[in-house]
Parts: C-alpha cells; structure tokens; sequence
C-alpha cells in the first residue's frame, strides 16, 4: 500500500506543480512534504502478500468438502472460461479428494478386516470418482495455462499502448506554441493511461516512472488559466471527500478482512484523481490517512486474535494426541478391556472434532499424529478379536470331540473303567478355554447329556443294601431334626462359639453315615442343607450377613449406571453357571463312590462337604444376582 500512495503522492505534486506554476524550490518543499507523509503508509507489496494471505487462508479455515460437494465445484471450475485459482488451491483440491479417497479405502479394509478377512489380502475397489477427478484437474490446469496466455498478451497489448500514450504526450510537451490548445487532448490521455489494464509486472514500474515523466514535462510548459485549475481542484476534492466517506463507512464493516481489501480499491482511487488546493491538501489526506489507519489496526488485531486462538487450539490438540498415545493397549487381553479403551478413542475423536484448527503449519502433523494413534488401536484390536475367534473357534472344536467320546461311552457297562474316563473327560473339559456364547451352552448341555446318560445307567445297576440305606436314612433324618431343634423359634438361647461346635458335630455325623435311598438322597440332602444353612444364618456361622451387607453396599454405589451393573451381574453369572457345572459333577461322582472302597469313606465325605459349599455358594450368588436385578429394574 505504501507504494502505491508514494505514487498517489508523487503524481499529486506533479500535477499540482505544473498547474500552479511554482518555481524550481516551492515544487521540491512540495515533493519532500508528500513523501515524508507516504513514507509513514504500509508497503504496497506487503499489503499485497497480507491480502494473499488473508484469501489462502480464508479458503483454508473453510469447512472441508465432502466428496460430491468437492466434485460438483471441480465440474464447475472445469467449466468456467476464466478460473481464479492458484497453484495451492489446486493442489489442495487434490489433497482434499485424495484424503477422502484414502478415508474410504481405509474403512473399506477396516470392514474387510472386522468381517474375519486377512488385512494382506484386502484390494481395494476402484474409485470411479478418481479417474473423472484427474480429468478436470488437467482441464483446470489448461484453461489456466490458456487463461494466463491471453492474460499476458493483453499485458502486452496495455503495454505498448501506454507507451503510446506516454510518446504522445512527449510530443506535446514539445510543441510549445500548442500546449494550451492541447490541454483537453492531454486529459483524455491521462484518463485513458488510467483505464488501460495491467501491464508485466517487470515494465510496470518502469512505464510509470516514464508516464510521470512525461506527465510532469507536459504540465512544466502548460500554461493553465485561474479558473480551470480552480475547477480542477473542486472537482477533485469532491472525489476525494468522497473516498474519505467511503472509507469512514468502511470502519463499521464487521468483516475486517473484507474492509481490508476494500479499502485497498479506495486508495487505488486515491491515486488516480489528481491534486486539491495546496490549503486542503493535507487535512484531506490526513482524514484519509487516519481512517486507513484505523482499518489497518483492526486488520491487525484480527490476526492476532486468530493466531492467539489457533495457537490454544494446537495446545489443546497436542495435550489429546499426548493423552492418546500414552493409553497402553498392548497389555489388553479381555474383551472388557478393549470395550474400555474404545469408549476412550471414541471420546477422544469426539473431543478432536470440538476442537478448532490449529497454524497452519502444524495442523495436518498434529492430524497425522493423532489419527496414528487411532489407527494402531483398532488395527491391535481387530488382530486381538481376530485371535479369540480363532482360539474360540479351536475350543469349541476340542469339545465337540470330548462330547464324541463322551457319547461312545455313556452305553458302556464297564462301570469302573468308564467311571474313570469320564471324570478324566471332565477335568479335561474344564483346562479347555471358552467358546463363543452362541455356541457355550449347546455344546455343555451335549456334553452333560451323555455324562448323566452312563450315571443314571450307572445307579440303576447299583442295588445296594437297602435296609443300611434305610437306617442311614433315619440317622440323616435324627440329624436334620436337631438342626431343627436348634434353629426352632422357641429354641433356648446359645452362644455363637457353642452353636458353631454343635454344627459342626452335626456336620461330621452327617459325614460317617453311608448312602441313602436313591430316591431318597436329593430330598433328605437339600432338607439337610436348608437346615444347616438357616442354622448358618441365625447364628451367622459364615460371616454371610456381613458380606451381604458389604456387597447390597457397593450394589447401591453402582445404582444409575447401567453398565457397571451389567458388567457385575455377567460377573456374577459365569460364576454361578461354573459353580453349578462343579455341583453336577461332584453328584454325579457322589453317585458312583462307595465308602466300603480303600479311603472311599473319607473321599466321599470330602466330596460331600464340597457339594454343600457349592450349593451354598450357588444359592449366595444367586441372591446377588436378584439383589443387582432388582436396581436396574
């Protein structure tokens, strides 16, 4: 801008000089005046450079295009005859396709990777779009090429005319005698060197130093009457207040850019009228002079506003980047936990996005750098859920094997030796790792099928004794009835200490007497085990009050939030599921052991106090399992 207004002030003086006819020393006090005003305007190149800058970077904060809106404006500029566009503009059309061409490549192979395929093997589909894309791209390239050819021509062809006129007015200059009668002619001439286009940048300077030149010689032998400079100077201060007016309005625009860029046409406009009386001259430039200045200091405080915002912004986008890549993933080996660490990426990028842009130069790096860390996760996590399908898949196969063997037993009448390989089948079964839920309980239910199939046959072989069945029966029965004794309402009193002792005799008892009845066995047993445990409750021999309690306590720390209630109740679920499998297992052990055998009688007691833990256990978990199913209700 400071160029062009050393301009607007030279050719002023000029003008001014040669209309009032000063002498040699009044025109250089003039001169010297008019450039230590300029001299205090911004440079017109770097004026020039912010206005470039202000239009990139406007193009650049812009929302990023989706790929039919990108499309559409390519059709459009390929179709235009005059393109304004840069060489960065167009090669950011491109990086904006390219980006979302390679965005859909990669949820392409995401999908194709969630979808159980090999990363390896993914080809990706041909892009219909990219091939049209290319096209338009060199269709805009050659309209430009051809823009720019006619461009240069008109350059040239401004060029010589302004060296025309330039030559006429010289000529002017020299005819003395005619220079009044010319008067007219040389102001059509200065109108018309002002309407002629741009000329190459590398002659610009030149042809105008020329122009005043000639301007200057021509006015230094006009001889211009009173009136008709007075007139000239009316005219001209009308034009200029007017400007100024212009510019005062200008002040008011919110849109600081736009009012930068207007401004630069004002003092384009400046520079083209000519000289106002030498008494005005400097009020009205300095009212002009002000009010740009204004202009130029809101312009300025808008660029540091928006770099002091960019620069928070790339603060706030580095301190994510920093929290996402110090997440851990590596060590994750659950299904939960990646659950976990998703919700954390998720609300990071939702975090990303709330975030403005960034400088310029740093935006798209703190880009590549967080969506490296997204990426990496998901990759880790699909070869993880990749692998468990694999090893799942692997687990289901070995029990649908042992169910096999399982089946080509359950007929067998070698009771010892099938009895025997169905318990190493058992234990077998429980080193196999899971399944996949769709397929856990079919493949179980098989499996137990035919166990219980070879047991039921099993104790059906057995007769027993019978009437020992019977007397331990009334013994069992003389146990359950003490317990009841003990647990009556009307009971006497007893200290917690002397009813844990009177139990556990109970319990030891219960332990020496033999087998039941058959059909007998599961009824007198849950009588036994529903006395023991309302013994167990009313004098609290377990400490289960208290665990309870511990436990309804967190239960309702975690009332409101759904998820950690369902991840406790799923918890609790599994245990309960296993702790049953166990139960069944030790029965169907219970049921083919005799106390007669070598240690069979201490065996069979073992098994039977760890049945009752079990059940006792069963019937813990499932009271939990309601508690949590009665808050989310």
């Amino acid at each position: 801008m400071e160029l062009r207004e050393n301009q607007a002030a030279a050719e002023a003086t000029a003008n001014e000089n040669a209309e009032n006819n000063l002498v040699t020393d009044q025109q250089t006090t003039i001169i010297d005046d008019l450039t230590a005003t300029a001299a205090e305007l911004p440079d017109e190149e770097a004026v020039a450079a912010d206005v470039a800058e202000v239009e990139t970077e406007t193009r650049q904060t812009a929302a990023p295009l989706d790929r039919a809106s990108l499309m559409e404006k390519v059709e459009r500029l390929a179709s235009e005859d005059a393109i304004d566009l840069t060489a960065d503009e167009v090669a950011r059309l491109k990086q904006q396709f390219y980006m979302l061409h390679t965005e859909a490549q990669r949820e392409a192979r995401a999908q194709w990777v969630s979808e159980g395929n090999d990363a390896e093997s993914f080809v990706p589909t041909p892009d219909p779009d990219e091939e049209r894309f290319k096209q338009l791209l060199t269709t805009i390239k050659e309209r430009k090429a051809e823009m720019r050819r006619r461009q240069e021509a008109q350059e040239l062809a401004n060029l010589e005319r302004k060296r025309a006129i330039i030559a006429e007015l010289n000529e002017m200059s020299a005819d003395t005698d005619a220079v009044g009668r010319l008067f007219n002619r040389a102001r059509d001439l200065q109108a018309e060197f002002a309407s002629v286009g741009d000329v190459p940048p590398t002659e610009a300077t030149a042809v105008w130093k020329e122009y005043q030149e000639a301007r200057e010689r021509y006015y230094d032998q006009l001889k211009v009457n009173k009136e008709l400079r007075d007139y000239d100077f009316k005219k001209n201060l009308a034009e200029k207040e007017l400007l100024c007016a212009q510019a005062e309005e200008l002040v008011k625009e919110e849109d600081v850019v736009t009012a930068f860029r207007r401004l630069q046409d004002l003092h384009d406009k400046w520079r083209q009228i000519g000289p106002v009386a030498k008494e005005l001259r400097e009020s009205i430039w300095n009212r002009f002079k002000d009010t740009s200045a204004e202009i130029n200091k809101r312009y300025q405080a808008h660029f540091e506003e928006r770099k002091a915002r960019e620069a928070a912004n790339e603060a706030a986008k580095t301190a994510l980047c920093e929290k996402v890549e110090a997440l851990d993933f590596s060590a994750i080996r659950n299904f939960a936990g990646w659950d976990e660490m998703t919700k954390e990426i998720m609300q990071a990028q939702s975090d990303w996005k709330q975030i403005g842009f960034a400088s310029r130069k740093s935006n798209n790096a703190l880009f590549a750098r967080f969506r490296a860390v997204c990426d990496a996760f998901f990759a880790a996590k699909a070869a993880f859920f990749k692998e468990m399908k694999e090893s799942q898949a692997d687990n289901l196969a070995k029990k649908i094997a042992l169910c096999e063997r399982a089946e080509a037993l359950q007929d067998s009448t070698e009771w010892r030796k099938t009895t025997d390989e169905l318990v190493a089948l058992q234990k077998e079964w429980k080193s196999i790792g899971a399944v996949a839920r769709k397929s856990s309980d079919a493949v179980w239910q098989r499996f137990m099928a035919a166990c219980d199939h070879f047991f039921d046959r099993k104790k059906q072989d057995a007769s027993g004794t019978r009437r020992t069945e019977q007397a331990n029966l009334k013994l069992k029965q003389e146990i359950i009835d003490r317990l009841a004794e003990m647990t009556a309402p009307d009971a006497p009193a007893m200290e917690r200490a002397e009813a844990q002792k009177a139990v556990n005799s109970l319990r030891d008892q219960w332990a020496e007497i033999g087998h039941v009845p058959f059909k007998m066995k599961d009824k007198i047993y849950d009588t036994y085990r529903d006395m023991l445990r309302q013994a167990e409750n009313k004098f609290d021999l377990r400490g289960r009050q208290a665990r309870m309690a511990g436990f309804e306590a967190n239960v309702d720390k975690m009332e409101g939030d759904s998820s950690k209630l369902s991840r406790e109740r799923d918890r609790l679920i599994r245990a309960w599921e296993q702790r049953k499998a166990d139960l069944t297992t030790y029965r169907n052990n219970l049921g083919f052991l005799s106390s007669k055998s070598k240690n069979g009688n201490s065996l069979l007691q073992e098994m039977e106090r760890r049945a009752s833990r079990l059940q006792e256990e069963i019937d813990e978990l499932r009271r939990k399992i309601d508690m949590i199913d009665g808050k989310m209700n």
